[in-house]
């Protein structure tokens, strides 16, 4: 049996390295700078830091960032920020060459994302119908076997000040 990386809970961890596209490296291997399991960060710095992270084009780590906020975020925000952890991977499976997980992925993050429904605006300023839209998009250049431009991996989560929701 193979043993398994555990944190002092004895959750399952995995401590080896990874490659900017977040593959796993052989242990011992250079790799990127790896995102905590335990990140926690307020909703504001979680966005500028995942922001960061994909213009960067280091989805894999945004979307660790994410999952981080939707683990130790407030049970009415979870499908959000499970959205938004999902775009990341749909975006770093494209990376990756892997256009059936790219669809698969996207379209979790299209449900998740509209199917949270806020009392009052979105929060965080982040630009949901907008990060919808570019999913659907991304989901249709897969479809029709389009290249996707580096650019459209850089997707921006957070609509700018004074923009209208």
């Amino acid at each position: 049996m193979v043993e398994r990386d555990r944190d002092d809970a004895g959750r399952a961890r995995n401590a080896r390295p990874r490659d900017r596209l977040g593959r796993p490296l052989p242990p011992g291997s250079p790799g990127v700078t790896r995102i905590p399991d335990d990140l926690e960060l307020e909703p504001q710095q979680t966005l500028a830091f995942a922001q960061q992270l994909l213009t960067d084009g280091l989805a894999f780590n945004a979307h660790e960032v994410l999952e981080a906020a939707w683990k130790s975020g407030p049970f009415a925000e979870r499908m959000l920020w499970q959205g938004l952890a999902q775009f990341a991977v749909g975006i770093t499976h494209i990376q990756r060459g892997n256009p059936k997980g790219a669809r698969t992925l996207l379209t979790r993050a299209v449900t998740r994302l509209s199917a949270y429904i806020p009392e009052g605006d979105v929060p965080y300023r982040i630009d949901r119908s907008g990060l919808i839209a570019h999913a659907e998009s991304l989901i249709a250049a897969l479809d029709s076997d389009k290249t996707i431009d580096a650019t459209d991996l850089r997707p921006v989560l957070r609509l700018p000040d004074g923009a209208e929701p």
